[in-house]
């Protein structure tokens, strides 16, 4: 049992910050089988992106053993820039297994409220009370400096062009 549990954790990614411990991972993944039961979630990266360039809110769950990981390394900027919050979990089984799927997903966005025939019962106030706890959580601080997004901006083309061409030179001299 305890060997299982080091090869899944080995197996995430290095950048995979802020990663979920066992118990925030448990609710996490409540949350996003309830989403599902509900139909009130955004499953794959084509999907979730699109919500979020139309500036939907949510709470953005993403696989941290994704292989390669550049498939979702553009998720985290895009819900810095939309101010979403987001956090990864271990695994992708377990992430598409709590989407009510049998397809590993890699990443996830959980709504706040249905898109199509929002009701008022008792079980749409649950779910969203524990959704306002995850999402109150600002998991987007945690992530190291190096992470986040750069301060500066390159003003020109030229300026790109000259620090690019500097950065390949440098690489060809190794």
């Amino acid at each position: 049992m305890a060997d299982g549990a080091i090869a899944k954790k080995s197996a995430v990614s290095v950048i995979a910050k802020p990663l979920a411990d066992d118990k925030l991972c448990k609710k996490v993944l409540k949350l996003a089988k309830k989403g599902a039961k509900r139909k009130q979630i955004k499953r794959g990266v084509k999907e979730v992106v699109k919500a979020l360039r139309k500036n939907t809110q949510g709470i953005c769950i993403i696989a941290g053993d994704i292989s390669p990981i550049d498939v979702v390394t553009h998720l985290p900027v895009l819900c810095e820039d939309h101010d979403i919050p987001y956090i990864y979990v271990p695994s992708k089984e377990e992430l598409g297994a709590a989407g009510l799927t049998k397809r590993p997903t890699s990443c996830m966005l959980v709504l706040p409220k249905a898109l199509k025939n929002p009701s008022e019962d008792e079980e749409s106030k649950e779910f969203l009370t524990s959704y306002e706890e995850l999402a109150k959580k600002p998991r987007n601080q945690e992530r190291p400096a190096e992470f986040r997004k750069p301060s500066f901006h390159l003003q020109s083309p030229r300026l790109f062009w000259e620090c690019f061409s500097i950065a390949a030179v440098e690489l060809m001299s190794l």
